[in-house]
């Protein structure tokens, strides 16, 4: 699925000036004197499109020299790397451009396989994004977020070079079942949302500023060989509020189906979007299902619309299950996973939880309880606490609510 505007697809909106979008950049970055290093790109003034190219190459490679490890890579070296961007090498393509497997020889001259994202020149991502995905990948470093190994920017080119992840995107194992591919199993999906989910409270807690990610979905989220999780693309991530202030006013954008009620409608940004967002993966690996379908009968197309009267009814929990886990699940472990996903998928940004405690009971949700697995005689005794854990978690206060500003 492309990245496109939520509300207003108008091209007009994906071709708004380079210097407006830098201008907000900076609007933010002023509020934020911890980074200075990326506060040099507010200033970017051109007066023809190869001017802004040249500029911003010189001023990644200034930075580059104190803080930024990423390789800077010429095209004909990539070219090199993909047998010349060979479609036998294509592992992916998106609404940004095409994603190729290559070989780099490493500085210790080990050769290691990359994963190579050739950016459309027609398509959505222009130069601040690929600025903004550079200086993300570059400057914040968590096990949960992919590893930026360099980038290049030679004449009108824009290509980003990633560690390569053996297990391609959630998406592929998902969404996108092959005959090829086995099913992810109930202990897996909770790994991998657990993993997510830490990606999302390091930009929201540790990063400073805090990052909203703005473009939370499986095609976004790529596992390594052992199914670890790794968020990627970066090109939409936004600063997010800090002080006395609650949100980020900007265009809508991100993908259809993920983008948060409240933000969708009034373009007011904070990190519980992003929490709507994981709400909708999460319920994505929990069903097998996604959240837009229109090969489905029509009440059934929204995956959201689908699910809330079912949050409601107990005895119609176990329909929400992937038919694809063939009952191979804890039941109260769904029941609290249904929990998790139907608090964050609260229409009112305030009642949806902190991000940190998702990771909480994600937690506790992926180290597979045994005690959750019980024996004949406690499934209906499981049954019942989690469908009270679901009433629960609907109907309690967030600590936002409690007073905590977002």
């Amino acid at each position: 699925m492309n990245c496109f505007s939520c509300c207003l697809s108008e091209e007009k909106n994906h071709k708004r000036s380079l210097r407006k979008s830098i201008e907000e950049f900076k609007k933010s970055i002023q509020e934020h004197q911890e980074t200075r290093t990326i506060a040099s790109f507010a200033n970017i003034s051109f007066k023809s499109d190869s001017s802004k190219r040249r500029y911003i190459c010189e001023e990644i490679e200034k930075i580059g020299k104190q803080n930024i490890s990423a390789q800077i890579f010429t095209f004909r070296e990539l070219s090199l790397a993909t047998d010349n961007f060979n479609a036998e090498r294509l592992i992916g393509e998106g609404g940004f451009g095409r994603v190729y497997k290559g070989q780099i020889q490493g500085k210790d001259t080990v050769t290691k396989e990359v994963a190579v994202k050739q950016l459309d020149r027609n398509g959505f991502q222009g130069n601040r994004e690929f600025l903004v995905e550079v200086l993300i990948l570059s400057l914040l470093h968590h096990p949960n977020l992919v590893n930026l190994v360099g980038y290049c920017c030679d004449g009108d080119q824009r290509v980003l070079v990633y560690e390569y992840m053996a297990n391609g995107s959630l998406e592929d194992h998902l969404l996108d079942i092959g005959p090829e591919r086995k099913p992810l199993d109930w202990n897996t999906r909770m790994k991998i949302a657990e993993g997510a989910a830490r990606g999302l409270e390091y930009l929201h807690e540790t990063a400073n500023p805090p990052v909203i990610y703005r473009d939370f979905k499986a095609s976004n989220i790529l596992l390594d060989e052992d199914f670890n999780p790794k968020l990627s693309d970066f090109g939409l991530a936004k600063l997010g509020p800090t002080g006395d202030k609650t949100h980020v006013s900007t265009r809508v954008m991100g993908t259809y189906g993920y983008c948060a009620p409240e933000y969708a409608l009034t373009g007011q940004l904070t990190a519980k979007s992003d929490v709507y967002s994981f709400g909708v993966v999460f319920l994505e690996m929990i069903t097998g299902r996604r959240v837009i379908d229109n090969s489905r009968p029509s009440e059934e197309q929204n995956l959201i619309q689908w699910a809330q009267p079912l949050f409601k009814d107990k005895k119609k929990f176990h329909l929400m299950a992937d038919p694809l886990l063939e009952g191979n699940y804890p039941v109260k472990a769904l029941y609290q996973a249904l929990a998790v996903a139907a608090m964050c998928l609260q229409e009112e940004a305030t009642t949806r939880p902190l991000i940190s405690d998702v990771v909480t009971a994600l937690a506790y949700l992926s180290t597979g309880d045994e005690d959750a697995e019980g024996n004949a005689e406690d499934t209906k005794k499981s049954t019942n606490e989690g469908a009270n854990d679901v009433h629960n978690l609907q109907h309690s206060p967030s600590k936002t609510q409690q007073g905590e500003t977002i």
